[in-house]
């Protein structure tokens, strides 16, 4: 059984992986903001992209992003062009801002609570924005995509003060070289016990409790994971024991493996953009199949227009 020096390096490498690292706040002129929630004296915000001639009384399915940063940094600018090519296919398309331990000295518990607030007032608010709150997908990148499974899947977490009637369940997960593994899997997968105290502090409570392949049952959203197996932040062995146990209880879960490709490798402007290109032709594939959005991917013809 081999062990993996695995979760204090990923801790530790996760911050400094975004490409370009976009401003925070980040300026994003084609979408508007709102204030899904205070905490920690912040307004926490959702930079909204809708289709063109969107109106309230629709009824179009939505897509929320959370960004990667290891749980300390980080900003919602990371997905502002996949949050741009989604609306062109007709989705409402979201990226959020969540704390993190950089800037309001929180952990990733308070990560996790975030996510499911900014879900939660999604569907409260669905008339409101022309969603359907039965089509709500989250979606996120690396410490973003344990955020956004987290959501889908780990119990617990919610914040004081919201109407719980309110689901903060998604109806898919979108999930960009995701921690999903956040503890030992007996005889599969081994995380050292040296780290421990240094782990505690940064997740605010033991591991398991915020692992999403530990809370994998069956009912959870159907799921795609777009991942490099050249990852060395977030072992691509991870993500192929997540998908095993998702498929054993009966979930959809589709691992679109990136061969040879490192973390981070989806992000917008790396590699002439064609990772960018295959990963989100394959979440259009995904979401239509889903029967959210309509017509083939118009990938090619968004990247264009990207570079007049």
């Amino acid at each position: 059984m081999k062990s993996i020096l695995f979760l204090f390096s990923l801790l530790l490498v996760l911050s400094g992986i975004l490409v370009g690292k976009p401003a925070y706040p980040p300026e994003m002129p084609d979408s508007r903001e709102v204030v899904y929630k205070t905490a920690s004296e912040t307004d926490l915000k959702l930079w909204i992209f809708e289709p063109k001639g969107h109106k309230k009384s629709d009824k179009r399915s939505t897509v929320v992003f959370f960004f990667g940063g290891g749980w300390r940094s980080g900003t919602p600018g990371q997905f502002e062009k996949q949050c741009q090519y989604l609306a062109s296919r007709g989705m409402v398309a979201m990226t959020a801002d969540y704390r993190v331990s950089s800037r309001q000295q929180t952990n990733a518990t308070a990560c996790v609570e975030d996510g499911k607030s900014a879900v939660r007032w999604i569907r409260s608010n669905a008339k409101k924005l022309g969603v359907d709150p039965n089509r709500i997908a989250v979606g996120g990148g690396s410490a973003g995509g344990h955020v956004a499974a987290a959501i889908g899947m780990v119990p617990g977490f919610e914040a004081k003060g919201e109407n719980h009637e309110v689901s903060s369940v998604p109806n898919a997960l979108l999930l960009f070289n995701p921690a999903v593994v956040l503890a030992q899997i007996p005889g599969k997968f081994e995380v050292p016990d040296d780290k421990a105290a240094d782990r505690m502090k940064r997740m605010g409570v033991k591991a398991e409790k915020l692992s999403p392949y530990h809370h994998v049952r069956k009912g959870l959203p159907p799921t795609i994971i777009f991942h490099g197996t050249n990852d060395s932040a977030v072992p691509f062995r991870t993500v192929e024991l997540f998908e095993q146990r998702m498929k054993e209880v009966g979930n959809s879960c589709k691992l679109m493996g990136h061969e040879g490709q490192p973390h981070g490798f989806f992000n917008w402007g790396r590699a002439g953009n064609s990772s960018f290109r295959k990963t989100m032709s394959s979440a259009d594939q995904f979401l239509a199949k889903l029967g959210w959005i309509e017509g083939k991917p118009t990938i090619e013809a968004f990247i264009k227009s990207q570079r007049n």
